[in-house]
């Protein structure tokens, strides 16, 4: 029986030489980034991970995309999320 190479592990782990892979978008990997700074309390990152939300979401997409409405309302509560966080007192 063969074990698992330990190289092979690492460069997966580094992404060396790991296929690519298919699944979430990269605005949903932001936006979870962004959902995660707020729980951290990092506020400055999660303003700079909600522009860069932003430009994804707001550019003219390269091809036609379903889901344009569920990222707008992503982005509308992201957005909602960061001002309660810092105008707590509201």
């Amino acid at each position: 029986m063969n074990e698992p190479d330990d190289s092979a592990e690492a460069g997966a782990a580094t992404g060396a030489g790991a296929p690519i892979r298919q699944g979430r978008r990269l605005s949903d990997k932001i936006l979870a980034a962004f959902h995660h700074a707020c729980d951290q309390s990092d506020l400055e990152v999660a303003e700079q991970l909600l522009r860069t939300l932003e430009l994804l979401v707001m550019r003219r997409p390269l091809t036609p995309e379903a889901n344009r409405r569920r990222s707008l309302e992503g982005l509308v509560a992201a957005h909602e999320r960061l001002w309660h966080l810092r105008h707590p007192e509201m």
